[in-house]
């Protein structure tokens, strides 16, 4: 309660203890401060859903990674454009040989699986580096997606995207990226290759987490892949 009382707080403090400063300077300062603190608001909330995660005997994933996530998360869920309390988190700043992609449950904050995931073939070798929202591409799109329907694909069970970003990842749908399995996203496949295998494009999973994974974050859950190169700038380019 008492984060929302602050910022009227902060405002008369500024109101009353500036008798120099003419109103408009009170006021522009007071909205300074309202936001910074809104700002340091919200930073805790995440921070506590964090240090609250149930890891579930998984690794989790780093703060300012899943602090991206669940800002964006907050605010597609207030626009309803996702419905489920489900975050799947892919972070591809880290080596594709170990298991960069979570899915978190955050109505119990329990993360219910740890994978690894594929990036496009275009987009790096172990690392992913370079990303494209074109055709034919063959390179990973960075950002918010939607989850959509399960279908039946070349891959077998298969889950379509939707990007949720103008000018990154809105073109997902044509582009024919999806959640599917693939047999080079496995820890033989490392071991032989020294890398994992890499998609056209899709965030491939294991075969043996397909079902359980697809089944979960299906139908209107929040994905967010991120990578260091993209700017957390999501509400220019949300896709209204």
């Amino acid at each position: 309660m008492i984060y929302k009382i602050y910022p009227l707080l902060v405002f008369f403090l500024l109101s009353f203890g500036k008798d120099s400063k003419s109103t408009p300077e009170i006021k522009k300062e007071a909205t300074k401060s309202i936001a910074k603190v809104e700002k340091l608001t919200v930073e805790a909330k995440i921070e506590g859903v964090y240090y609250a995660l149930n890891p579930n005997n998984y690794q989790l994933p780093e703060l300012r990674t899943f602090s991206e996530a669940l800002k964006g998360f907050y605010l597609l869920k207030e626009r309803g454009v996702i419905q489920k309390d489900i975050l799947t988190l892919i972070d591809f700043s880290l080596s594709s040989n170990t298991k960069r992609l979570w899915v978190i449950d955050l109505a119990t904050n329990t993360v219910l699986f740890q994978s690894l995931v594929a990036h496009g073939r275009n987009t790096g070798e172990e690392y992913a580096s370079v990303f494209s929202n074109n055709n034919s591409s063959n390179k990973s799109s960075l950002g918010f997606y939607a989850t959509g329907e399960i279908y039946q694909g070349k891959h077998g069970v298969s889950l379509r995207l939707d990007g949720l970003e103008n000018g990154v990842n809105d073109n997902a749908r044509e582009r024919g990226v999806v959640m599917h399995a693939a047999d080079y996203v496995s820890e033989s496949f490392i071991r032989n290759n020294k890398r994992l295998g890499r998609s056209q494009g899709c965030p491939a999973i294991p075969f043996e987490l397909r079902d359980k994974i697809i089944e979960t974050i299906k139908n209107k859950s929040c994905l967010y892949i991120y990578h260091p190169s993209r700017s957390f700038a999501m509400e220019e380019r949300l896709i209204s």
